[in-house]
C-alpha cells in the first residue's frame, strides 16, 4: 500500500528539552490514522512538521512524495489542514464564509459544507460569532471537507464540541473519508471518539513511538491482567508487561501476551500470583495500560 506520509528520523527539541529523536511513520493512503499521546509527548509538534509550520532539528517528512518544505503549490492544494483552532473571519456568515473560500479551490464542493451544515443545524445567515465553540470548530471543518482534499491533517478535531455532536462528527468523518477514498490524519485528546473512527493508530509515549498498530489488533490483543499476590511480592519485570502495579495485594498490569503465556512467565519469575483474571479492554483503557496511568 502507497504511503501519503513518510516520516524518517525525525529529531526535534524546545531549547534543552528533546521532543523526540528518531521519530519514524507512514501513513498509507486510504487510511485513517489516529495519532494518541499523552500532553507534551509531541503530537501537536509533529502536526506543525506535516503542516510545514515547524522545521525539525533533523529528519525528513514527505507527502505523496514530495520533501514538506520545498513542495509545490499544486501538492499543497491536496491537503486539508486544521491546526488545533477554529474559522478566522467570525464576522461573516455561514453562507458568506463558503463564498468566500470558494473562490480559492477549483475542486470546491460546497455540498460537502452544507451537509455538515444542516447536521449542526444552523441556518445559512448565521453568523459564526454567535455561534458556540464547538460550533465554530465544525465549520472550520465543514469548510475543509469543501476543499476536497486528499488528505486531511486534523490536530485535536473534537476541541469544544459535546458527546452527541463529536458522535456526530466523528461518525460523518469516517463514512465521508471511506467514499470519497480519502487518507486521514488527526489527533484528539478524547479517544472514545478514536475508537469509533480511526483505521490504525500511532501511541506516543514520551520521546519514541509506543507503537503503531491497527486498532482491531489492538482491541483483540491486548488485555487487562489483575491477580492476587503477597505482601511484598516483586513486579515483574518483563518488559511485555506494562506498567505493573500493585494495590490493596492486587496485581495489575497490561499485556498483548495470551493469558496461558503470562501464567507462564509469572511463575518463571516467581511471583506467586493467585486468581489470574483477564478482560477486553477499550481503547482508551489500552492507551492508558500501554503508557501508564500518570
Amino acid at each position: 500500500m502507497e504511503s501519503v506520509i513518510e516520516c524518517r528520523n525525525l529529531t526535534h527539541c524546545y531549547g534543552r528539552r528533546k521532543i523526540y529523536e528518531n521519530l519514524s511513520f507512514d501513513v498509507p493512503e486510504g487510511r485513517i490514522l489516529g495519532l494518541l499521546g499523552k500532553n507534551g509527548t509531541g503530537k501537536t509538534t509533529t502536526i506543525n512538521i506535516l503542516s510545514g509550520y515547524l522545521e525539525p532539528r533533523s529528519g525528513e517528512c514527505r507527502i505523496f512524495g514530495e520533501n514538506i518544505r520545498r513542495m509545490r503549490p499544486l501538492t499543497r492544494r491536496r491537503i486539508g489542514l486544521l491546526i488545533e483552532g477554529h474559522v478566522q473571519y467570525q464576522f461573516m456568515s455561514i453562507e458568506q464564509i463558503e463564498r468566500f473560500y470558494a473562490a480559492f479551490y477549483p475542486k470546491w464542493r460546497r455540498e460537502a459544507y452544507y451537509e455538515l451544515m444542516r447536521k449542526l443545524h444552523v441556518g445559512p445567515g448565521q453568523r459564526i460569532s454567535r455561534m458556540s465553540c464547538g460550533q465554530r470548530s465544525q465549520v472550520a471543518l465543514g469548510l475543509i471537507l469543501a476543499q476536497d482534499p486528499d488528505l486531511l491533517v486534523l490536530d485535536d478535531f473534537s476541541l469544544g464540541l459535546d458527546p452527541g455532536y463529536r458522535r456526530l462528527f466523528a461518525d460523518y468523518l469516517r463514512e465521508y473519508a471511506k467514499a470519497e477514498g480519502k487518507t486521514v490524519f488527526l489527533t484528539s485528546h478524547i479517544i472514545q471518539d478514536m475508537e469509533r473512527l480511526i483505521d490504525d493508530c500511532i501511541i506516543m509515549d514520551y520521546g519514541r513511538i509506543l507503537l503503531q498498530r491497527p486498532v482491531g489488533e489492538i482491541l483483540d490483543r491486548v488485555r487487562r491482567y489483575t491477580c492476587r499476590v503477597p505482601e511484598g511480592a516483586p513486579l515483574p519485570g518483563d518488559g511485555e508487561f506494562y506498567h505493573p502495579s500493585v494495590v490493596r495485594s492486587t496485581l495489575e498490569f497490561c499485556s498483548f501476551l495470551p493469558y496461558g503465556e503470562v501464567a507462564r512467565r509469572l511463575a518463571e519469575a516467581g511471583i506467586p500470583a493467585e486468581e489470574l483474571h483477564e478482560e477486553r479492554v477499550s481503547l482508551e483503557d489500552a492507551f492508558i495500560g500501554l503508557t501508564g496511568k500518570y
